[in-house]
């Protein structure tokens, strides 16, 4: 072959590798953005699922204390906590505000004050978990709860 020939093939060569390093690169951050979207998502929907548990759970309560006590119940059903630790019963009394902020809009004529924003309560209750945690709250609900055989006799 002749050195231009050579050096032809060399640049198709080089072109083809270029080629080849880009997609791999794109194919990498393609896969990293459907993580983070998968997990925005995911998230989104255990916030979704849990704020509307709580809703149903406070809908009828008659004061605020009950009302954070209902909400209390709901975060320890589905997150699968039957026994207390120091760590989750701060959880718990960080999570009141969200509560309370629920019970006022679910209840504005129980409420002597302006209603506080359910949406703003959660976001602070996200932050500070997410600033003294080692992974974000909704990380929580992954974990699956065994399911208990039933046996019948």
């Amino acid at each position: 072959m002749t050195i231009m020939l050579t050096s032809y093939l060399d640049e198709l060569k080089a072109d083809a590798d270029r080629a080849s390093v880009a997609e791999d690169k794109f194919r990498r951050e393609i896969a990293t953005r459907t993580r983070e979207l998968e997990r925005e998502r995911a998230f989104a929907f255990r916030r979704l699922n849990l704020m509307r548990a709580v809703a149903e759970g406070i809908a009828s309560a008659e004061s605020e204390e009950i009302a954070v006590a209902a909400a209390n119940a709901v975060l320890r059903i589905r997150l699968g906590w039957s026994d207390d630790s120091e760590a989750r019963t701060e959880v718990l009394s960080r999570f009141a505000p969200v509560a309370q902020a629920m019970f006022d809009q679910l209840a504005p004529e129980k409420c002597e004050d302006e209603p506080r924003d359910v949406g703003t309560a959660l976001a602070e209750f996200e932050t500070w978990y997410g600033a003294t945690h080692p992974v974000a709250f909704w990380v929580l609900f992954e974990n699956v709860m065994r399911e208990t055989p039933v046996v019948d006799f």
